[in-house]
């Protein structure tokens, strides 16, 4: 079974956030710190929107934190690139017959505007939404519950994932797991390695 993340896995969209939340923040006249960022961009939308409002002690609402953050990216999102070499793999493993499923902290409605604008939603048995499941996706039991959900064993799966907690949450439990590069986790791609059974910079390297 091959599962694979979306951000930054098979779309390039972790920029997305990162100009969103510049934005957002500058909007409000405040300002991003490392710690904010790396936060929020390992946390699932309601879990980082709370985190924003504790962290910058905002009056707005976690909700309108949400919905300020959903129209900042829905144009992004309609139109965002897949990563180098994905669309082709994903045709290659569908020729093939094999099963694929994603497993996503992205919003849902986000997701499904990514896959839509490339062809995509049709290609996956199934998506796993860490946000519908209420874990972080670095938190073992989303890859668990993903498995069983398709019923399949953790050692029978396959994840191609860029965060290296998530790697290091897929392998914890079983899961062969393939670390792709991505420029929002450039300073950690030594956990990424760690935590992978394989490492690529590119999904251009599986066609060759």
């Amino acid at each position: 079974m091959l599962l694979f993340d979306l951000d930054g896995t098979l779309i390039d969209s972790n920029g997305i956030w990162v100009e969103v939340d510049l934005a957002f923040l500058g909007r409000h006249g405040l300002t991003p710190t490392d710690e904010y960022a790396y936060t929020v961009g390992h946390s699932i939308f309601p879990v980082a929107a709370q985190y924003t409002r504790d962290y910058y002690h905002m009056d707005l609402s976690v909700q309108e934190i949400m919905d300020e953050w959903l129209s900042m990216a829905a144009d992004a999102y309609a139109r965002v690139p897949l990563k180098p070499g994905a669309g082709e793999f994903l045709a290659r493993c569908r020729d093939r017959g094999e099963r694929m499923a994603l497993v996503t902290a992205c919003v849902p409605e986000l997701c499904r505007s990514a896959l839509a604008h490339h062809g995509l939603a049709d290609w996956f048995e199934a998506i796993v939404f860490a946000q519908d499941l209420g874990m972080e996706k670095r938190d073992p039991r989303v890859f668990t519950l993903t498995a069983q959900r398709l019923g399949v064993a953790p050692a029978d799966c396959t994840l191609y994932e860029d965060a290296p907690a998530n790697c290091a949450a897929a392998k914890s439990v079983g899961m062969t797991v393939v670390g792709v590069y991505d420029p929002f986790y450039e300073n950690y791609q030594d956990q990424v390695r760690e935590n992978s059974h394989r490492y690529l910079r590119s999904f251009t390297e599986l066609l060759m």
